[in-house]
């Protein structure tokens, strides 16, 4: 179970990554990242960012850049939370993969439904 801290620094660090992201992607057209999930460690040293990319044939790619980017993303969120935060944690990204799956359950119940006519 998170504790409030944790939550808040969650949630900041969503909203924070979403700008800084949407500052990346402007360079990058026809790509969205948007971070869905945000999870802080209770020792608040690691903060692991799920990430929802589009088109999904560009993830892994896309993912492969962010992770390599991932010290400037740090810095850049440093310097946005200079004064909410003391220590930003380390920065992992992972796909969110959820919408995939719905889309798939989605399909799948829609071929279902259609054979059943």
């Amino acid at each position: 179970m998170e504790s409030t801290r944790q939550n808040k620094i969650a949630r900041l660090i969503q909203k924070e990554m979403s700008e800084i992201f949407l500052g990346m992607t402007r360079q990058m057209p026809g790509t969205i990242v948007t971070p869905t999930i945000v999870r802080v460690t209770p020792d608040l040293s690691i903060a692991r960012i799920y990430l929802s990319i589009f088109p999904s044939e560009k993830c892994q790619e896309l993912l492969d850049f962010i992770n390599s980017k991932s010290v400037s993303i740090r810095h850049d969120l440093a310097a946005r939370t200079r004064y909410q935060l003391r220590t930003v944690p380390e920065l992992t990204f992972y796909k969110d993969d959820s919408l995939d799956y719905i889309d798939n359950i989605d399909k799948l119940l829609k071929g279902q439904g259609t054979s059943e006519k």
